[in-house]
């Protein structure tokens, strides 16, 4: 079982607790930064990577998802955000406010990170928050990985899909990262669809090598339930709060 012992020590994690609670998911989209990187956007044109997960929690994978998506694109700033109301998954594992504070020790080296959170799980509503807080013209881009991907068109997400993925993508890209089982052709393949080839423009790929691809937040957390050492699979910044 995770302690929240450690959690409780940083003074931090009482003032997240409280911006928690001030994200209403039953109001507008809203998407409040709990840390402002050093290098941020603030001019217009810039890109931004975003990579909205649970970090449930923050592992190799993401990391190394974020670094490889960095080469690639040389992003302007990265947002790593959570949502509150996640489309799928209810709140379990690590509290939400914990998840922002092992997401501020892994950013806290790195000029270019910040980090927020999100009242709405859909992406179309996190770009409507975004559109808020970033300068006009800011360059959109998420990372995500296949799973996340198949959902961005499952139907039972919108009230008009083919309204709404339209409006989606003139908005943003989204960079996809392979997962176990699942290759760059894979992916390809499954955005050849007759209905999803129109797509295809906005979608970009990243290749995950297959430590990192096999790696998942549930898996970690399964071990951290029998006990067993997880250090090596989650970034060193955060090994403290799970020995």
């Amino acid at each position: 079982m995770i302690s929240l012992e450690k959690f409780n020590s940083y003074p931090e994690y009482t003032c997240y607790s409280d911006l928690v609670n001030q994200v209403d998911p039953n109001n507008s989209p809203q998407i409040i930064l709990t840390h402002r990187a050093s290098n941020q956007i603030n001019s217009s044109c810039k890109k931004l990577g975003i990579f909205s997960g649970s970090f449930n929690p923050i592992t190799l994978a993401h990391s190394k998802m974020i670094e490889i998506a960095h080469q690639c694109y040389e992003f302007d700033e990265i947002l790593l955000l959570i949502a509150k109301a996640n489309v799928d998954k209810g709140v379990f594992g690590l509290p939400i406010e914990a998840r922002l504070l092992t997401l501020k020790l892994h950013a806290k080296n790195q000029s270019n990170i910040s980090i927020g959170i999100s009242s709405h799980g859909r992406y179309i509503d996190k770009i409507a928050a975004l559109k808020q807080i970033y300068p006009k013209h800011t360059e959109f881009n998420f990372i995500v990985g296949y799973d996340t991907l198949v959902r961005i068109f499952d139907p039972k997400y919108y009230n008009d899909i083919q309204d709404e993925l339209t409006t989606l993508f003139m908005e943003c890209k989204f960079i996809v990262a392979n997962r176990k089982g699942v290759s760059i052709h894979d992916i390809k393949q499954f955005l050849n669809q007759p209905h999803l080839r129109s797509y295809q423009e906005f979608i970009e790929y990243i290749n995950l090598p297959d430590f990192y691809a096999d790696l998942s937040s549930t898996d970690i957390r399964n071990r951290i339930d029998a006990g067993e050492k997880i250090s090596h699979l989650v970034p060193p910044s955060i090994t403290y709060f799970f020995d």
